[in-house]
C-alpha cells in the first residue's frame, strides 16, 4: 500500500512498532486520527489512535457492548461503519483492554505507530500480529 498524495501525512518521519517507516493501515475505509489513512498520533489525538487492526465480529462486539459501535454507519460523521476484515486505527488503551477481555483484534505492526509501544509492549502486539 502506497501513500496517496492527495491524502497528507501528518508526520513524514512517523516510524511504526518496527522501527521502520509508517506504512498507511487504510484507505478504504480511510481511517487515522488525522483521516489520511495513517496510525499517527499528534498533541489532539488524546485517545492515541496508534493501533492498525483488523476488524473482527467478536471484536466489534465487544466495542459496541463498551461504548463506542463501530458498526453502525454515522452518515453525519462521514463514517460509513465497519465490517469484519476492515482496518482500523485503534486507540491503544482501548486495544489493550479488548486484550484482556479476550478480544482484541489481530494488528498490523507496519502501519502501527511505535507510539503503542507505551501502552503495549512489542512482545505482545508480535504474538497478536497478522
Amino acid at each position: 500500500m502506497t501513500t496517496r498524495p492527495d491524502i497528507p501525512r501528518y508526520d513524514e518521519g512517523a516510524l511504526n512498532v518496527l522501527g521502520q517507516e509508517l506504512v498507511p493501515c487504510s484507505l478504504d475505509p480511510v481511517t487515522g486520527f488525522f483521516r489520511n489513512g495513517c496510525c499517527e498520533t499528534g498533541p489532539e489525538d488524546v485517545g492515541m489512535h496508534t493501533v492498525c487492526a483488523v476488524m473482527t465480529a467478536e471484536f466489534l462486539a465487544y466495542s459496541a457492548m463498551v461504548g463506542n459501535d463501530l458498526s453502525t454507519p454515522r452518515m453525519e460523521f462521514g463514517f460509513v461503519g465497519l465490517r469484519p476484515g476492515d482496518r482500523w486505527c485503534l486507540c491503544a488503551p482501548r486495544w489493550k483492554e479488548a486484550l484482556d477481555a479476550g478480544a482484541a483484534p489481530q494488528v498490523v505492526l507496519e502501519s502501527t505507530h511505535e507510539e503503542t509501544l507505551a501502552i503495549v509492549p512489542l512482545g505482545v502486539l508480535k504474538d497478536h500480529a497478522v
